[in-house]
């Protein structure tokens, strides 16, 4: 009988945990409630988990602590996606939990999958019931109850893994929008393989990854139209390092490097230190750093020889901070070379890639604000399955960010639209907030599976025309179903119907299609942007 695990095991469950997942991240994503061609759950978690996996990497010492702070700090930098970020919360309760401790009993595993469980419900504003959030809480709940009794390791496991299983079979009988779609919940079915890794691990039959997983590709591209020479920039190197100490905590290692520089940017989470400083002596401050503990990593740019790049056209990714700090600033997320421009016209300073397919994580959002020198940022994240990512990214900065829910791109320019210059930014976040309210949005894409939702029958393959998450319309032509959707969402006060196509929409179908909707709407104005966003024929607001 196995009683406890040790340092040892509990890094081989969580790895084995991790691979599960990571092998089962296309099934994980083919649960998505919607039968459009954005189901990212897996991937999301998948990639969240394996950020935790690298940062494992890099702690030699079999150390119970020392493994899980690890594991806690990945996951919340990398957390993608709701369903990522609830993770990431979930393995931050687990490392809090264990922290201090030689060796896990049945009873510490179980208090762990609670403290799991209490701290992802503490992160969500709304929980809702038959998704992730009730299948760690019940799972931990039953975990309790079992280690009361088994003191078997491995017996212990088996009868949680099993627990898990009932609680995600149940999660259709919680959330109707489950059981419309015959799935049961993706988030819940990803902490399932999770739990059933551990277990596996536990019997000696760990999980080995099937495949290398791809690198994953961070894709943020930073505008700004105020570039100036690099004879004006004070301090040459953009320097950067995580600082892992038990003597100092971040605001008095953030009171040091005042010295050194500007644009400073200090993110302290248990024990290790993040820091961001514009100097012209990096070399003094990794030497002071040092007097507190180890670097885990060190970056260093020349940003006097990235302006020249920059002003060369050699390099479209570098940035130059403007040497005043500006009032205000804008972070947003975007999914097509058209939509890109359109924030960039609009004063965007920072476009994030990603959207329906690839959410960004908490890291990118975190390393677009540390390249930005302003008062107050900004951000809109423009997709539901991203504010999360985008709040814990607020939570970690120590600049003044502002997230503005957005939840799709029409509903983000008609934020931008509303920005005053002049006014506070209490008055602006206020505006913006009250913004959200005035636009009706909707997209229209192709269905990837068979299903009914909201009375539709719908085949794989049909063009779909949805209206905030609700199925309005289906059918085979672009044209039909988008001007079907376009009515749902006309009311006697619409004035201006807006409609930005995608990659795969010629500029030729989109006139055409605007030509329709003149004659049939005579009342209001039609207005058309290239968006080139994929997968999406057309992105629709209402105002």
């Amino acid at each position: 009988m196995t009683e406890y695990i040790k340092a040892k095991a509990f890094r081989e469950m969580f790895i084995s945990g991790a691979n599960n997942l990571q092998n089962n991240k296309d099934l994980v994503d083919k649960l998505n409630v919607f039968p459009v061609p954005d189901g990212d759950t897996g991937t999301n978690m998948s990639l969240t988990i394996s950020y935790a996996m690298k940062e494992l990497a890099k702690v030699e010492e079999d150390d119970i602590t020392k493994i899980s702070k690890a594991m806690s700090k990945g996951s919340l930098m990398g957390a993608r996606g709701n369903s990522g970020v609830i993770l990431s919360q979930i393995i931050r309760g687990i490392a809090k939990s264990v922290e201090g401790k030689e060796k896990l009993s049945t009873m510490d595993m179980a208090k762990a999958l609670k403290g799991g469980s209490d701290t992802a419900y503490k992160a969500v504003i709304k929980p809702v019931e038959g998704t992730i959030l009730t299948v760690i809480r019940e799972t931990s709940e039953h975990a309790i109850k079992i280690a009361k009794k088994e003191k078997d390791i491995n017996k212990f496991l088996e009868k949680v893994v099993k627990e898990a299983n009932i609680s995600l079979e149940n999660t259709p009988n919680l959330l109707k929008n489950l059981k419309d779609a015959g799935v049961v919940d993706s988030g819940g079915k990803g902490l399932a393989l999770i739990i059933e890794g551990f277990y596996l691990a536990s019997i000696g039959k760990a999980v080995e990854k099937a495949s290398k997983e791809k690198e994953e590709l961070k894709n943020v591209s930073i505008s700004s139209s105020d570039y100036s020479s690099s004879e004006d920039i004070k301090f040459g190197y953009c320097t950067e390092f995580i600082l892992e100490s038990d003597k100092i905590d971040d605001s008095k290692i953030r009171d040091i490097m005042l010295g050194y520089g500007d644009s400073l940017a200090v993110v302290g989470d248990e024990g290790v230190i993040k820091v961001h400083v514009h100097t012209n002596e990096p070399g003094n401050v990794l030497q002071e750093a040092l007097k507190y503990g180890q670097l885990l990593t060190i970056k260093i740019e020349n940003m006097r020889m990235q302006h020249e790049n920059i002003l060369e056209g050699l390099s479209e990714e570098s940035y130059q901070e403007p040497v005043e700090e500006k009032e205000f600033a804008f972070i947003s997320t975007s999914m097509g070379d058209g939509l890109d421009s359109i924030f960039k016209d609009f004063g965007v300073d920072c476009v994030i890639q990603g959207g329906q397919t690839m959410n960004p994580s908490t890291e990118d959002f975190m390393n677009a604000i540390d390249k930005i020198h302003a008062k107050n940022i900004f951000i809109l994240p423009n997709n539901s399955n991203i504010i999360m990512a985008a709040n814990q990214a607020k939570e970690l900065s120590d600049k003044n960010i502002i997230v503005i829910p957005t939840k799709n791109i029409p509903q983000a320019v008609s934020v931008l639209v509303g920005f005053s210059p002049d006014a506070t930014v209490e008055e602006n976040e206020a505006s913006m907030l009250d913004a959200l309210s005035y636009v009706k949005s909707g997209q229209v894409t192709f269905a990837v599976r068979d299903t009914v939702m909201n009375g539709i029958e719908i085949k794989e393959g049909n063009i779909i025309g949805i209206a905030e998450k609700e199925m309005i319309a289906a059918g085979d032509e672009v044209d039909d179903v988008t001007t079907k959707l376009i009515e749902s969402l006309v009311d006697e006060d619409s004035a201006i119907i807006t409609l930005f196509y995608g990659e795969d929409v010629t500029e030729e179908q989109a006139e055409e299609l605007r030509e329709k909707l003149e004659e049939k709407f005579e009342d209001i104005d039609i207005e058309l942007y290239y968006g080139g966003q994929p997968l999406y024929y057309y992105l629709i607001s209402v105002e």
